[in-house]
């Protein structure tokens, strides 16, 4: 369908973003990969850990009450990249996550979960704030808003880029959130993306891979 992401706090300088001064995610590239999700079944390109809480319904990816086990991409990602697609979540908690430059295979074992990746998540925590975290979604390095809230039942268009150090991340268009590495999560362990899921109901559709 068409409708228009553990070190220490020491070891991160990450920028707070969110406002016109803030750049927004590196654009063009190369396109790599593109998923539509028009077929009955999630398919080979897709690897899930969740025992089935991800399927297909009406040429959109759904899922509901992952709790932590991801439904990852077999492919990995470029070095720098650019993640793109949209999102709507059926739920009022909102809660629409994903994880960048993971290690395509990890998922909770209990309810603590420490990711491989970047954690990115748009109307968190009962819809009262939404991060970009470094591995760990509950660290005090991560970058948080607490406004605008997710709206339930609005579809939004997500764009999140990685670039030397930086992760970048646009809705509708809008710089959002933005997140300084100086040590990137890159290489063997870091090369997969994610979508992921707590209890909420949320589809996604129309996902592009860039190379930067």
């Amino acid at each position: 369908m068409r409708i228009y992401a553990i070190a220490t706090a020491a070891a991160l300088a990450i920028s707070c973003s969110g406002g016109s001064r803030d750049p927004a995610p590196a654009s063009g590239g190369k396109k790599v990969f593109e998923d539509h999700f028009d077929r009955a079944e999630i398919g080979s390109d897709w690897r899930d850990t969740s025992s089935g809480r991800f399927s297909i319904v009406d040429g959109r990816l759904r899922v509901k009450g992952a709790r932590n086990k991801p439904l990852w991409l077999v492919r990995k990602l470029p070095r720098d990249a650019r993640v793109e697609f949209t999102a709507r979540s059926e739920s009022p908690a909102v809660d629409i996550k994903v994880e960048l430059f993971g290690d395509g295979r990890s998922f909770a074992r209990k309810a603590s979960y420490t990711a491989t990746s970047y954690v990115v998540i748009l109307g968190g925590w009962n819809n009262s704030r939404s991060i970009i975290a470094r591995m760990d979604e509950h660290g005090e390095d991560r970058k948080v808003r607490t406004s605008p809230q997710g709206e339930q039942g609005r579809t939004y268009k997500f764009s999140i880029a990685r670039k030397g150090n930086v992760l970048s991340w646009a809705v509708d268009g809008e710089r959002f959130l933005e997140l300084d590495d100086p040590e990137p999560l890159a290489g063997a362990g870091h090369e997969h993306f994610a979508f992921n899921n707590w209890a909420s109901e949320v589809f996604f559709d129309d996902l592009a891979v860039y190379e930067l």
